[in-house]
């Protein structure tokens, strides 16, 4: 199917492929923007937190109790499902808050609960709520898949394994026709993209140790992404280490090899971000819907990798690597924050849209060039993309750049609306 000519995690001799028939894009929404980023770039589902009993309740994007009913609207009006995030560790005194997150997911229709708790599983079950197994349970054989079969229809395995023991979890699904509570065939689902960490499929107690913050209640204080210094306590000698950042792998990216994570049996693939920004959500989501279409319609090839590729070093990541996928050992960031190529910079205001000519009038706060990559971001519109060209002034003469202060306004390809933030998306 595809040209690429990465190895396969499988034996050269492959079985014939257990690819799902239907392929999900699900993508992360950590807010308004973000979500219909996700909506406009292709995404076929989202995930969404609420409150804190979500693993990134700690993230500054988030989404609250009373946005529930906003967020489903816009999801079904654009034909997609949204799927609500409570994986976390609870505690007796979190059931209150979790049962009541639970019986308003489902008055607001929510399409499915992820979570990893017993007591969170059950009581969804009992409000008729579809339940996707978290990857923090590490179902990682068929046997413990088959287990939970009975209350979930949806499993997102360890992030351990490999393409070749997912593609026998997926075997053993269709000889046993194991079927989940809706009466569809159980489904895998799979990181496809994003942040890695040590732990074991995200279960982790660093910074519980350090700063009694659990990352397995949403409150990472992600100290395993800071450099470190190794030094004998007797002689005071510092170790030398190749990698100051021993703790922080690469993020997860399959784009060059996603044809095989299909022919594996992964129905879902996940893309890691909810604390990530608008633009990365879009450019990931796109770029996944790119590649899945591509390898639908057999034209999935090196090119387009390779082009996917570059759009995707574009916004945040720790470098890419295959993770487990492909039984290699795993890459490390190497450095701190982010080594995207490109950089995010607020040089203006929408001040207004014209909707009959599709142009934007934006008030200037910093210098702005034609030729140079835009973006702009809101609530309601999410990210809009694209390339400076005619920068238009209010006598209706042309410039090649403006200063803080001037009004300018430019051609758009889709709506946007006052007061959405106007960012040049500048070489790092």
């Amino acid at each position: 199917m595809s040209a690429t000519t990465l190895p396969s995690a499988t034996a050269s001799a492959q079985p014939a492929s257990v690819a799902s028939p239907h392929v999900e894009i699900l993508a992360p929404a950590g807010c308004y923007p973000s979500l219909q980023a996700a909506i406009d770039s292709g995404a076929d589902s989202v995930y969404f937190g609420l409150a804190q009993l979500n693993m990134r309740a700690r993230s500054r994007r988030s989404f609250n109790l009373k946005d529930l009913e906003e967020i489903m609207i816009r999801c079904h009006a654009a034909g997609i499902r949204g799927y609500l995030t409570l994986n976390t560790l609870l505690y007796d005194h979190d059931l209150k808050l979790c049962y009541a997150l639970l019986e308003e997911a489902a008055r607001q229709n929510v399409d499915a609960v992820i979570a990893s708790d017993m007591a969170c599983i059950l009581k969804a079950r009992e409000l008729g709520l579809e339940v996707h197994l978290s990857t923090q349970l590490s179902v990682s054989n068929y046997q413990s898949f088959k287990f939970y079969a009975q209350f979930c229809d949806r499993i997102v395995l360890a992030r351990e394994l490999n393409l070749s023991m997912i593609r026998k979890i997926r075997q053993q699904i269709l000889a046993d026709d194991l079927r989940g509570p809706s009466g569809r065939p159980v489904e895998i689902e799979a990181f496809a993209h994003g942040a890695l960490c040590i732990a074991v499929s995200g279960r982790c107690g660093m910074s519980l140790y350090t700063d009694n913050a659990s990352a397995n209640r949403g409150a990472c204080t992600q100290n395993c992404r800071k450099e470190y210094k190794v030094i004998d306590q007797e002689s005071g000698k510092e170790l030398l280490v190749d990698n100051h950042y021993v703790m922080s792998p690469n993020d997860i990216c399959t784009i060059d090899f996603l044809d095989q994570v299909l022919e594996a049996g992964v129905h879902t693939l996940k893309l890691e971000g909810r604390g990530r920004s608008p633009e990365y959500v879009s450019t990931v989501t796109a770029a996944y819907r790119r590649g899945v279409d591509a390898i639908q319609s057999d034209t999935f090839d090196q090119p387009l990798v390779a082009e996917i590729n570059d759009d995707l070093k574009k916004v945040y990541h720790r470098g890419h690597s295959s993770g487990y996928y492909l039984g290699r050992e795993q890459g490390w960031s190497m450095a701190h924050g982010t080594k995207a190529t490109r950089q995010k910079i607020q040089a203006g205001r929408v001040t207004h849209y014209y909707s009959k000519l599709g142009v934007a009038e934006i008030t200037a706060s910093g210098p702005i060039a034609s030729g140079q990559e835009y973006l702009i971001i809101g609530d309601t519109t999410g990210v809009v993309k694209g390339t400076l060209e005619t920068l238009r002034l209010d006598d209706s003469t042309t410039a090649k750049q403006v200063s803080n202060g001037q009004v300018f306004s430019i051609q758009v390809d889709a709506k946007v609306r006052q007061n959405d933030k106007f960012f040049l998306h500048l070489p790092a």
